[in-house]
């Protein structure tokens, strides 16, 4: 996978673990792996801008999927391929979720980052059965990568 993390927050975070999260969803969801996305990593002032500007919506939020290519997931025999777009993390909202969730920062960002990339491929949960769907796919992929339950849901969104 051309996966690139960017981490511009000044904060650290687990940049392999990420990877290695983001490397796992693509080739379980048979994206290609010349299929191209980046994760940014911004600070909280940073995230408020964007989803401003995306979204139209104030205040910062935890993960933002910008799509290039409108990628759906592919199949052994024909992998996705083409541009995917960009997730956008935020580690400080990230921490206060995991602080109400009772979990790590780092767990809720891998589950933030499965999360956007879902949306990337398509997937949404805008009613219930697709975000049965979509939590179903996101809970077992963190689990199959953190080799334990994955942390439940905080998602804003």
């Amino acid at each position: 996978m051309a996966v690139e993390i960017l981490n511009e927050s000044g904060i650290e975070v687990p940049e392999d673990e990420l990877l290695r999260m983001a490397r796992h969803v693509y080739a379980s969801l048979h994206v290609h792996e010349r299929t191209e996305t980046a994760v940014t990593v911004v600070d909280a002032a940073r995230m408020a801008e964007l989803h401003e500007e995306w979204m139209d919506l104030p205040g910062p939020t935890d993960v933002m999927s910008l799509p290039m290519d409108e990628l759906t997931p592919g199949t052994a025999e024909a992998p996705a391929e083409g541009m995917l777009g960009d997730v956008v993390l935020c580690p400080e909202v990230a921490a206060e979720q995991a602080a109400r969730g009772g979990h790590s920062r780092d767990d809720e960002l891998m589950l933030l980052l499965t999360h956007g990339m879902l949306h990337l491929l398509g997937y949404d949960h805008m009613d219930d059965a697709d975000r049965l769907e979509m939590f179903d796919l996101q809970d077992r992929l963190v689990s199959e990568v953190l080799g334990r339950p994955a942390p439940a849901p905080t998602i804003e969104d």
